[in-house]
Protein backbone atom coordinates (compact mmCIF):
# COMPACT_ATOMS: atom_id res chain seq x y z
CA UNK A 1 0.00 0.00 0.00
CA UNK A 2 2.86 2.39 0.80
CA UNK A 3 4.41 1.81 -2.60
CA UNK A 4 1.11 2.59 -4.32
CA UNK A 5 0.78 5.86 -2.39
CA UNK A 6 4.40 6.71 -3.22
CA UNK A 7 3.91 6.22 -6.94
CA UNK A 8 0.63 8.13 -6.97
CA UNK A 9 2.09 11.18 -5.26
CA UNK A 10 5.31 10.90 -7.28
CA UNK A 11 3.26 10.96 -10.50
CA UNK A 12 1.34 14.01 -9.28
CA UNK A 13 4.65 15.64 -8.35
CA UNK A 14 6.06 15.06 -11.84
CA UNK A 15 2.90 16.40 -13.46
CA UNK A 16 2.92 19.49 -11.23
CA UNK A 17 6.61 20.09 -11.92
CA UNK A 18 5.97 19.81 -15.66
CA UNK A 19 3.10 22.28 -15.45
CA UNK A 20 5.29 24.72 -13.50
CA UNK A 21 7.56 25.15 -16.51
CA UNK A 22 4.88 24.85 -19.20
CA UNK A 23 2.09 27.00 -17.75
CA UNK A 24 1.82 30.31 -19.58
CA UNK A 25 0.19 32.11 -16.70
CA UNK A 26 2.69 32.86 -13.87
CA UNK A 27 -0.06 32.56 -11.27
CA UNK A 28 -0.99 29.09 -12.50
CA UNK A 29 2.69 28.11 -12.50
CA UNK A 30 3.01 29.27 -8.90
CA UNK A 31 -0.07 27.26 -7.89
CA UNK A 32 1.34 24.14 -9.55
CA UNK A 33 4.57 24.78 -7.65
CA UNK A 34 2.58 24.81 -4.42
CA UNK A 35 1.03 21.48 -5.44
CA UNK A 36 4.47 20.04 -6.12
CA UNK A 37 5.65 21.16 -2.69
CA UNK A 38 2.72 19.42 -1.03
CA UNK A 39 3.42 16.19 -2.88
CA UNK A 40 7.10 16.45 -2.01
CA UNK A 41 6.13 16.83 1.63
CA UNK A 42 4.02 13.69 1.41
CA UNK A 43 7.00 11.80 -0.01
CA UNK A 44 9.10 13.04 2.90
CA UNK A 45 6.42 11.77 5.26
CA UNK A 46 6.55 8.35 3.62
CA UNK A 47 10.32 8.36 4.17
CA UNK A 48 9.67 9.08 7.87
CA UNK A 49 11.22 12.53 7.70
CA UNK A 50 8.35 14.36 9.38
CA UNK A 51 10.42 17.41 10.32
CA UNK A 52 11.53 18.01 6.73
CA UNK A 53 7.96 17.54 5.48
CA UNK A 54 6.56 20.07 7.92
CA UNK A 55 9.42 22.48 7.19
CA UNK A 56 8.75 22.19 3.46
CA UNK A 57 5.11 23.14 3.92
CA UNK A 58 5.63 25.84 6.53
CA UNK A 59 8.64 27.54 4.97
CA UNK A 60 8.04 27.18 1.25
CA UNK A 61 4.27 26.93 0.96
CA UNK A 62 3.38 29.07 3.96
CA UNK A 63 5.90 31.84 3.46
CA UNK A 64 7.85 31.80 0.24
CA UNK A 65 5.06 30.82 -2.14
CA UNK A 66 2.50 33.12 -0.55
CA UNK A 67 4.92 36.01 -0.95
CA UNK A 68 5.70 34.93 -4.50
CA UNK A 69 2.02 34.75 -5.41
CA UNK A 70 1.42 38.14 -3.84
CA UNK A 71 4.25 39.71 -5.86
CA UNK A 72 3.16 38.05 -9.11
CA UNK A 73 -0.44 39.19 -8.69
CA UNK A 74 0.64 42.72 -7.77
CA UNK A 75 2.85 43.10 -10.84
CA UNK A 76 1.30 44.32 -14.04
CA UNK A 77 2.44 41.46 -16.29
CA UNK A 78 1.62 41.54 -19.96
CA UNK A 79 0.60 37.92 -20.62
CA UNK A 80 0.20 38.45 -24.35
CA UNK A 81 3.82 39.52 -24.62
CA UNK A 82 4.93 36.44 -22.67
CA UNK A 83 3.03 34.13 -25.00
CA UNK A 84 4.63 35.56 -28.11
CA UNK A 85 8.08 34.03 -27.53
CA UNK A 86 6.90 30.69 -26.11
CA UNK A 87 7.08 28.57 -29.27
CA UNK A 88 10.26 30.32 -30.32
CA UNK A 89 12.25 28.79 -27.47
CA UNK A 90 10.51 25.38 -27.42
CA UNK A 91 13.19 23.59 -29.54
CA UNK A 92 16.02 24.85 -27.34
CA UNK A 93 14.13 24.10 -24.15
CA UNK A 94 13.20 20.62 -25.39
CA UNK A 95 16.80 19.85 -26.31
CA UNK A 96 18.04 20.98 -22.90
CA UNK A 97 15.31 18.96 -21.18
CA UNK A 98 16.20 15.79 -23.12
CA UNK A 99 19.91 16.21 -22.34
CA UNK A 100 19.15 16.71 -18.65
CA UNK A 101 16.84 13.66 -18.59
CA UNK A 102 19.50 11.48 -20.24
CA UNK A 103 22.13 12.68 -17.77
CA UNK A 104 19.86 11.96 -14.81
CA UNK A 105 19.12 8.46 -16.08
CA UNK A 106 22.82 7.77 -16.59
CA UNK A 107 23.63 9.02 -13.09
CA UNK A 108 20.85 7.07 -11.40
CA UNK A 109 21.67 3.85 -13.24
CA UNK A 110 25.43 4.10 -12.60
CA UNK A 111 26.78 1.74 -10.01
CA UNK A 112 28.27 4.61 -8.01
CA UNK A 113 24.73 5.90 -7.37
CA UNK A 114 23.74 2.70 -5.62
CA UNK A 115 24.33 3.75 -2.03
CA UNK A 116 24.67 0.93 0.43
CA UNK A 117 22.50 1.16 3.49
CA UNK A 118 20.10 3.65 1.86
CA UNK A 119 17.05 1.53 2.69
CA UNK A 120 14.71 2.74 5.39
CA UNK A 121 15.45 1.37 8.83
CA UNK A 122 12.91 0.88 11.56
CA UNK A 123 13.90 3.31 14.28
CA UNK A 124 13.42 2.52 17.96
CA UNK A 125 10.72 4.11 20.06
CA UNK A 126 11.44 7.68 21.06
CA UNK A 127 13.53 8.39 17.97
CA UNK A 128 13.52 12.11 17.18
CA UNK A 129 14.59 12.85 13.62
CA UNK A 130 14.59 16.63 14.25
CA UNK A 131 17.16 16.18 17.04
CA UNK A 132 19.32 13.93 14.89
CA UNK A 133 19.09 16.36 11.98
CA UNK A 134 20.14 19.27 14.20
CA UNK A 135 23.10 17.36 15.55
CA UNK A 136 24.28 16.48 12.05
CA UNK A 137 23.88 20.05 10.78
CA UNK A 138 25.85 21.64 13.62
CA UNK A 139 28.56 18.97 13.86
CA UNK A 140 29.37 16.92 10.78
CA UNK A 141 27.80 19.20 8.15
CA UNK A 142 28.42 22.54 9.85
CA UNK A 143 30.61 23.98 7.06
CA UNK A 144 28.25 23.08 4.16
CA UNK A 145 25.35 24.45 6.21
CA UNK A 146 27.12 27.78 6.73
CA UNK A 147 28.18 27.95 3.07
CA UNK A 148 24.57 27.42 2.02
CA UNK A 149 23.49 30.24 4.32
CA UNK A 150 26.13 32.56 2.83
CA UNK A 151 25.02 31.68 -0.70
CA UNK A 152 21.41 32.48 0.17
CA UNK A 153 22.48 35.80 1.70
CA UNK A 154 24.52 36.70 -1.39
CA UNK A 155 21.59 35.76 -3.61
CA UNK A 156 19.23 37.94 -1.60
CA UNK A 157 21.60 40.93 -1.75
CA UNK A 158 22.09 40.43 -5.49
CA UNK A 159 18.33 40.28 -6.08
CA UNK A 160 17.83 43.51 -4.14
CA UNK A 161 20.70 45.22 -5.97
CA UNK A 162 19.43 44.16 -9.40
CA UNK A 163 15.84 45.18 -8.80
CA UNK A 164 16.53 48.41 -6.90
CA UNK A 165 15.30 51.34 -8.92
CA UNK A 166 15.90 54.98 -8.11
CA UNK A 167 13.43 57.58 -9.21
CA UNK A 168 14.51 61.12 -9.83
CA UNK A 169 11.51 62.51 -7.98
CA UNK A 170 12.20 60.46 -4.87
CA UNK A 171 14.36 61.99 -2.15
CA UNK A 172 16.95 59.69 -0.62
CA UNK A 173 19.02 60.14 2.49
CA UNK A 174 22.77 59.66 2.47
CA UNK A 175 23.90 58.76 6.00
CA UNK A 176 27.56 59.46 5.13
CA UNK A 177 26.77 63.05 4.15
CA UNK A 178 24.45 63.42 7.13
CA UNK A 179 27.29 62.56 9.50
CA UNK A 180 29.61 65.11 7.84
CA UNK A 181 27.20 67.98 8.40
CA UNK A 182 28.51 70.58 10.91
CA UNK A 183 26.70 72.86 13.25
CA UNK A 184 27.14 75.94 11.05
CA UNK A 185 25.52 74.10 8.14
CA UNK A 186 22.36 73.50 10.14
CA UNK A 187 22.12 76.67 12.26
CA UNK A 188 22.60 80.29 11.18
CA UNK A 189 22.47 83.09 13.74
CA UNK A 190 21.31 86.41 12.36
CA UNK A 191 21.79 89.69 14.24
CA UNK A 192 18.76 91.96 14.00
CA UNK A 193 18.21 95.37 15.70
CA UNK A 194 15.61 95.49 18.40
CA UNK A 195 12.33 97.18 17.50
CA UNK A 196 10.30 99.38 19.84
CA UNK A 197 7.14 97.70 20.97
CA UNK A 198 4.09 99.88 20.14
CA UNK A 199 2.31 101.19 23.22
CA UNK A 200 -1.29 100.21 23.77
CA UNK A 201 -3.62 103.02 24.98
CA UNK A 202 -6.49 102.27 27.36
CA UNK A 203 -9.97 102.63 25.79
CA UNK A 204 -11.77 105.85 26.70
CA UNK A 205 -15.07 105.63 28.59
CA UNK A 206 -18.29 106.84 26.90
CA UNK A 207 -19.69 110.28 27.99
CA UNK A 208 -23.06 108.87 29.12
CA UNK A 209 -21.44 106.41 31.54
CA UNK A 210 -18.96 108.89 33.07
Amino acid sequence: MTEVIFYVFAAILLFAGLRVITAKNPVHAALYLVLSFFNGAVLWMLMRAEFLAVSLIVVYVGAVMVLFLFVVMMLDINFEELRRGFWKYVPVAGTVAVVMAVEMVLILTHRAAQIEGAALVDQPAGYNNAKVLGQLIYTEYFLPFQLAAVLLLVGMIAAIALTLRKRKSTKYQNPAKQVQVKRDDRLKIVSMPAEERPSVEAPKADDGQA
